[in-house]
């Protein structure tokens, strides 16, 4: 048994202490999703505060068929997701000090200092939310197909159109733009 699913049997059977280790292994890469997603710092503390507290509510609910990692996140993406309905949510665009946010040693911030980064960055804060956050959860949280699908509560077809027609905008922008972006000139 891995260490994860002992603490969540641990939560399960009243260690409320375990459940600390849960939320100090995803809250950083959760946050720095949803943080794309919302473009808030605010708004996006509070969604995954909600979240965190959604998931020890519905923890009895997880079926260790799959990944924690998944489950964990298609409570989040989908209380993040029910809030931006309920409110009729727009996202912002906030500039982030992301070294502030999450580790600075985390490797997602270690990519995101090269231009590059932030180029692409731009790009992606300019997709609808569906597709944005699916090229979030490929590419930043590398999680597969098939997790992605799960999460988002959609047919592996339409995450992998989705992510193709994500990308197809991007390069074009990149084109329009007259800018030169390697991975997104090569289909990467």
């Amino acid at each position: 048994m891995d260490e994860e699913q002992l603490w969540i049997q641990q939560v399960l059977a009243g260690d409320k202490e375990a459940y600390t280790h849960i939320i100090n292994k995803y809250k950083n890469q959760l946050y720095a999703t949803v943080l794309r997603m919302t473009r808030n710092p605010q708004d996006a503390q509070d969604f995954v505060q909600d979240a965190f507290i959604k998931v020890y509510r519905n923890l009895d609910k997880y079926k260790a068929d799959g990944p924690f990692a998944s489950w964990l996140y298609r409570v989040a993406i989908n209380h993040c997701m029910d809030a931006f309905r309920k409110k009729q949510y727009s996202t912002v665009q906030v500039e982030v000090d992301e070294e502030k946010v999450v580790n600075p040693n985390h490797p997602e911030i270690i990519f995101l200092k090269n231009e590059k980064s932030r180029q692409l960055e731009r790009l992606v804060a300019t997709l609808p939310s569906d597709e944005r956050l699916i090229i979030l959860l490929r590419y930043v949280n590398e999680m597969n197909y098939e997790e992605i699908s799960e999460i988002m509560n959609v047919p592996l077809s339409t995450v992998r159109n989705k992510l193709h027609r994500a990308k197809k905008k991007m390069r074009e922008t990149v084109k329009r733009e007259g800018g030169y972006f390697h991975e997104l000139s090569n289909g990467g």
